[in-house]
């Protein structure tokens, strides 16, 4: 039955592109349009003619010929795009102006819908027009994108980021995702693209993936309905007895299936966003809660739902000396720094860590200790621009969950060690914790703690 669901919704989608193209071709008959022009004045001619335009089909045609034309664009030519958008689409300044002192001396509702209107950059209608066209929300997402790639080159371009992001954020608002179990009755095309999306820990082969869709495992995505075939985001959980600690029994395909009705434990431990246009647009809040929701109606026996989430920013804030300090430094290790010193033949307490980290697995046992404290005193202490400084921690912090467990040579993979030295954190999901934690780490900058984690807190605080 699901099957023959999915083939029909995907039936549907072709009919509805069907006669999205049949209508594009029919405006373009109608506007005689030629082959396209890249050059950025032609370019500009068409977005003109497109915001203009009021025929249905002329004005599809339009939009689909803008997208194909950007398209057939190299990287430079996309550049002097952005640069159209930026100046030539922008808002007018002397008309928000007028608008401006117009509404400060009339305080009028008209006056205000005027200055409201003139406020608006003519590119965010253009961008709603391109929408109209065949595949038009795909398409500005992938030049959100490509402006991502080239923002920091081209600093200029941010004010129309900031307008990609406000409509794409209205565009993929929650009300409109879908949630979807995934698993091997899949369409493969959507599970080739959860191969090439995962980032946290590398699908290695179709056998790796279906283990991972096995009856004890769950995946669920949002989607899109004008991106069917698309997942923005997706999570994979496991159903197991009480809270991991180390992620390889999680990742290993020959391990024994364990019968979910058995299972008193969630562990989510891997979230991906999967579009690069979509960044900044948060939806692992909304999806992690939901996947929690609907998991616990399908198994009541679970009591636990947690996380085995990376730290994936430890190494490099470890050799930032503005973020641990050699005072911050020399104070957590007090206890331990002559031993690490010597057992590095290093004079200096950081080269010493340095060194005994390029083989942490060697050094595990004189490393366990120190590294618990430091993770610590990074996961709580540690801010970059008022935030968490590891973004794994402020993303589940944020949304409600608290700091549970510190397991350290939990991924011994080679990334895990390069970006993590292996450490790997469980946050902790309680529902009836969610606002409170929220408030606490939102307003307040308070990062909620296991009673363990609660009591080194209070001591390493002050070493800080």
């Amino acid at each position: 039955m699901l099957s023959l669901v999915a083939a029909g919704t995907t039936m549907k989608s072709l009919w509805l592109e069907q006669v999205f193209d049949s209508v594009a071709d029919r405006g373009r008959e109608l506007l005689r349009l030629r082959a396209s022009d890249k050059s950025t004045a032609e370019v500009e001619k068409l977005c003109r003619a497109l915001l203009s335009e009021k025929g249905e089909a002329s004005g599809t045609a339009l939009a689909r010929e803008v997208v194909q034309t950007y398209s057939k664009m190299n990287d430079e030519e996309r550049v002097d795009f952005f640069d159209m958008l930026n100046y030539v689409f922008g808002p007018d300044e002397e008309a928000i102006i007028a608008a401006a002192d117009s509404f400060k001396a009339s305080r009028k509702v008209d006056d205000y819908l005027v200055l409201a209107k003139a406020v608006e950059p003519s590119r965010q209608k253009l961008f709603r027009r391109i929408n109209i066209a065949p595949n038009g929300i795909e398409a500005v997402v992938g030049m959100r994108a490509d402006l991502l790639r080239t923002l920091k080159k081209n600093p200029r371009f941010k004010p129309v980021d900031v307008d990609l992001k406000h409509l794409l954020s209205s565009w993929f608002n929650r009300g409109f995702l879908q949630l979807k179990r995934i698993d091997w009755r899949t369409s493969a095309t959507i599970l080739e693209k959860l191969i090439n999306y995962e980032s946290v820990h590398e699908i290695q082969s179709w056998a790796d993936l279906r283990r991972r869709l096995a009856s004890d495992r769950r995946c669920f995505a949002f989607f899109h309905p004008a991106l069917p075939e698309e997942p923005l985001i997706f999570v994979e959980a496991a159903l197991v007895n009480g809270m991991s600690e180390t992620i390889a029994p999680l990742l290993d395909i020959n391990a024994p299936k364990l019968n979910p009705d058995e299972a008193d434990s969630v562990i989510f431990y891997s979230i991906n966003n999967c579009l690069e246009g979509l960044r900044g647009i948060s939806f692992g809040n909304f999806l992690i809660k939901q996947v929690a929701t609907e998991l616990a109606r399908e198994f009541p026996g679970l009591k636990l739902f947690s996380t085995l989430s990376p730290m994936p920013l430890f190494r490099r804030a470890l050799r930032d000396d503005k973020v641990f300090t050699n005072e911050r430094l020399s104070a957590i290790l007090k206890e331990d720094a002559q031993n690490l010193i010597a057992s590095a033949g290093k004079d200096d307490l950081r080269e010493a860590v340095d060194v005994l980290l390029t083989d942490p697995i060697r050094n595990s046992d004189l490393l366990d200790g120190p590294l618990r404290q430091l993770a610590l005193a990074y996961l709580t202490l540690a801010r970059w621009n008022n935030r968490a400084y590891d973004p794994v921690a402020n993303f589940h912090l944020s949304n409600g969950a608290r700091l549970e467990r510190i397991n350290t040579f939990a991924n011994v993979s080679r990334n895990g060690l390069q970006e993590s030295a292996g450490l790997m954190v469980n946050y902790r999901y309680v529902p009836e914790e969610f606002e409170t934690n929220h408030e606490a780490f939102v307003h307040r900058q308070e990062i909620p703690l296991s009673k363990k984690l609660a009591k080194d807190f209070r001591s390493l605080q002050e070493l800080w």
